[in-house]
């Protein structure tokens, strides 16, 4: 193994910032202030923060210490705790740059919205401007109707910005952490700052934090709430692994994932205030209930939000270029450490030069997202994303906690992740790893694939959800294995 060779952050920090930069997304910002308000408003906050310690954290010790002791992207580091693992970390990369293909999409959008905030282009019906005017949605998966040209320049400029923060190596991601973590922070505050002293305001918050702890009682409240941890911290993707990978050995790993995991929360915390603050404001203006202006995922970025900005009594342009310079900033971190993931892997097997490396995954990508920058290209997105996230991400955290807990051995692998760890991992951990942990998996990986076969998600097609659905998990699966099989790993054993 050529640990002389291998990179190195430029420091502590830079590490800690890029690890949140990958968990901060844009999930953070349309997907947990509705989760919460959805499941108990301020009462969500207490299975959240159980979920949190639970689940979340442990298995992020789990994932910065395969990288750190095995110094080694996914398909490495499994194959150091078996080399019959080593497929689990070639399925965790595959995901990641499947998520890479629709993520830098959505990014596209994003872009195009920042040229639209110059002059307010999406007027009083944002929702139908995002659909119609930006994304030329087409009557179904089935008619792709051609490539949304703009959609596909903002792709380009997407693609760019990755190759060219990644090409030149760690070095060069050090210092754009530096300032692309702190940005949207900075951005949300300001956002925060705004929408609190809106008329309504008062109201939207009331909306978000009013405490329903009749609801802790229900068990779906406590799914959702490990689902949005899970998900929210980037795990299963292999990212955390191959960040951690280039750390020193005698690295902490404790403390980074407290850091790491508490700034997530933190982060997807204060994005609500912005979020409901200024829905507050929209529902006032229009003389609205709440509940009837509020919605999540794309629909609240890309049509909520931008009717809200343009109702703004002033500086309305300046507010949506900081929004959507905030959504950018948000997305452009988590694109890059899902590229970095197969990055690591494809350096570790195959040791070719980074800048090739990095030219071929972002052009694939690129072509690949095509697909999704077609007039058909939200519903296929759409139909990926559901797929992946609970067939293909969920099925990866549960073979890395039995790969760990049950083959090699919590407890063991425990006395390795506080060999160099300020703060000791105790027994606890292990009894999370071991039974926690796994039984939460399990019985979302249930739920879901019940609700799969009560009805077609979403209504789509059978034909659509089969193609972009389940062919490609099953694909990943299979070329996983292929992949395994198609060469030695240069690691040594965790155990030798």
């Amino acid at each position: 193994m050529a640990e002389v060779s291998r990179e190195r952050w430029i420091s502590r920090s830079s590490f800690v910032m890029a690890a949140v930069g990958s968990a901060v997304g844009l999930g953070n910002v349309w997907r947990f202030p509705f989760v919460t308000y959805a499941n108990g408003g301020g009462a969500f906050l207490i299975p959240y923060f159980v979920a949190l310690f639970t689940a979340g954290i442990p298995l992020m010790m789990l994932e910065l210490g395969l990288g750190l002791k095995l110094q080694g992207a996914p398909p490495r580091a499994l194959a150091g705790v078996n080399p019959r693992s080593e497929w689990i970390g070639w399925w965790a990369a595959l995901i990641a740059f499947v998520i890479t293909t629709y993520y830098a999409v959505v990014m596209a959008w994003c872009w195009n919205y920042l040229f639209h905030s110059l002059t307010l282009a999406w007027g009083p019906e944002a929702e139908k401007f995002f659909f119609n005017d930006v994304l030329k949605l087409s009557p179904g998966p089935g008619q792709l109707s051609g490539l949304v040209w703009p959609v596909v320049i903002g792709l380009l400029l997407t693609w760019i910005a990755v190759f060219l923060i990644l090409f030149k190596g760690l070095g060069r991601v050090g210092r754009v952490v530096m300032v692309t973590v702190p940005l949207p922070v900075i951005l949300i505050i300001i956002l925060v700052i705004r929408g609190i002293t809106l008329p309504g305001a008062a109201n939207g918050l009331n909306f978000y934090l009013a405490p329903d702890f009749s609801k802790i009682l229900n068990g779906k409240v406590w799914l959702a709430a490990y689902s949005q941890v899970f998900f929210s911290l980037s795990l299963a993707m292999g990212i955390m692994i191959t960040y951690a990978s280039y750390l020193p050995r005698k690295s902490d790993i404790t403390n980074n994932a407290f850091m790491i995991s508490l700034a997530d929360a933190g982060t997807s915390f204060l994005a609500g205030f912005a979020i409901f603050s200024t829905l507050g404001y929209l529902a006032f203006v229009t003389q609205s209930d709440v509940s009837k202006v509020a919605a999540g995922g794309p629909s609240l970025a890309f049509g909520t939000i931008p009717v809200a900005i343009s109702k703004l009594p002033f500086a309305a342009n300046l507010f949506g270029i900081i929004f959507f310079l905030t959504l950018l900033s948000l997305g452009i971190d988590s694109l890059f450490s899902l590229v970095e993931c197969n990055l690591g892997s494809v350096l570790d097997r195959w040791g070719i030069t980074r800048t090739r490396a990095t030219f071929s995954i972002c052009l694939v990508a690129f072509l690949v997202g095509f697909l999704f920058s077609t007039g058909g290209g939200l519903y296929w997105l759409d139909i990926v994303d559901h797929w992946i996230n609970n067939y293909g991400l969920v099925p990866v955290g549960l073979a890395e906690v039995i790969a760990i807990g049950w083959i090699f051995g919590a407890s063991r692998f425990r006395e390795m992740i506080n060999e160099s760890s300020e703060v000791k991992a105790g027994k606890w951990w292990d009894f999370m790893i071991k039974f926690v942990t796994p039984f939460i998996l399990i019985v979302s990986l249930i739920v879901s694939f019940y609700q799969e076969m009560q009805k077609s998600y979403e209504g789509y097609p059978v034909w659509s959800t089969f193609c972009g659905g389940w062919l490609i998990v099953i694909g990943i699966v299979i070329v996983s294995f292929l992949l395994m099989r198609s060469g030695k790993s240069t690691n040594k054993n965790i155990g030798v």
